[in-house]
């Protein structure tokens, strides 16, 4: 029988304490219709909570920016009707005890022009230009870009007056926060464009935004990724030193948390080590990591989103020993989890048999 017991460990991070190391990983559903999560949404994450989930990161939620969200069927966490839905969702977690973070979401120039619930409205982005380097909008003003970072510190009011126990900025994948780090998309001669530390500095900005508003005791984490759904080939570093100056604004703005986003857990992030992601980010900044990539799956979710593909279930001896000898600290758990609200369970009791293979239509048809 296999050993998962590192999994279940408690973990604790300032005002936050875990009962174990399992994190639902946020995963994008548009079940919210008009923005606003209902009763289904709120039943959705209690299930998870209910069954032996750590934190549940929830389903990237938008900011007040009118240009944030591409779909009214994304959640947001500014309107009233948002905000009370949401109030339900974090008393229904906290009910069965469990512990749940926004993730705090603007899509920047990813959303495309005249979709989600604002279409008058242009796309944000660092300089106005798309991953292919056209320009289509004028550069953002300085104003602009101070309320791109303001609306995320409103979010975390809202989150934090909400009951939330953490808040997670959605830094990764090609959206707008993903865009300032990216040289490809960030052209700006200011403070935010040049160098990869100015770059990094428009989400170390953010996180000291959040931090006026909810306080020293609410843990912040940023997910960020090296690839782009722009480009899945992207890094924002070649090398460990490029990582380290990166990650180096963040743990100076007092970031809490890395939640390190790679297609597969298991695939080393730099020649030489078998370290991944989020093992190089805590080896290089001292602080706790989550990985995150295909847990208990034989493939990454690309291949089942775009093309509809099943993914196997997958031995998690591996995940087990990198946790074991302190890779990282925390497991984002996404589709296996999707699937199954019982799938934590089921690998705490070693009903390893009972893990299922990951069918697409879950993501759609399932709660």
């Amino acid at each position: 029988m296999t050993d998962t017991s590192s999994l279940f460990r408690p973990f604790s991070c300032k005002g936050l304490t875990l009962a174990n190391r399992i994190v639902m990983a946020p995963m994008t559903r548009e079940k919210s219709p008009g923005g606003i999560p209902g009763r289904d949404v709120a039943e959705y994450y209690a299930r998870r909570a209910a069954a032996d989930i750590g934190l549940i990161i929830t389903e990237g939620t938008t900011v007040d920016r009118a240009a944030a969200s591409n779909s009214n069927e994304v959640p947001n966490i500014h309107s009233g009707d948002a905000l009370e839905g949401w109030r339900k969702v974090v008393t229904n977690v906290h009910v069965e005890g469990g512990k749940i973070a926004p993730q705090l979401w603007h899509q920047g120039m990813a959303r495309k022009p005249g979709t989600g619930p604002h279409p008058e409205a242009p796309s944000d982005g660092p300089s106005g230009i798309t991953h292919t380097g056209k320009q289509v909008l004028p550069e953002p003003t300085d104003s602009d870009v101070a309320d791109m970072i303001a609306s995320f510190a409103r979010a975390g009011k809202n989150a934090k007056n909400l009951g939330f126990d953490a808040i997670e900025i959605h830094g990764a994948h090609g959206y707008l926060v993903d865009q300032f780090f990216w040289e490809g998309m960030n052209i700006r001669t200011d403070k935010y464009g040049g160098s990869v530390i100015n770059r990094a500095s428009f989400g170390a900005d953010i996180v000291k935004a959040i931090r006026r508003e909810v306080g020293s005791d609410m843990p912040i984490i940023l997910r960020f990724s090296q690839w782009k759904q722009q480009n899945y080939e992207a890094k924002l570093a070649q090398t460990p030193t490029e990582l380290e100056k990166f990650l180096s604004v963040f743990v100076d703005s007092g970031l809490d948390i890395f939640h390190c986003s790679t297609r597969r857990f298991w695939e080393p992030e730099f020649k030489g080590s078998d370290l991944n992601l989020a093992g190089w980010t805590k080896k290089l900044t001292g602080r706790p990591t989550i990985t995150v990539g295909s847990v208990g799956l034989s493939s990454d979710f690309i291949g089942s989103l775009v093309h509809q593909t099943t993914s196997e279930k997958q031995s998690l001896d591996n995940l087990l020993e990198r946790l074991e000898r302190e890779e990282f600290d925390l497991v984002g758990v996404g589709r296996a989890l999707l699937q199954d609200p019982n799938w934590a369970v089921k690998v705490k009791d070693g009903r390893m048999d009972e893990l299922q293979d990951y069918d697409p239509a879950a993501r759609t048809t399932l709660y």
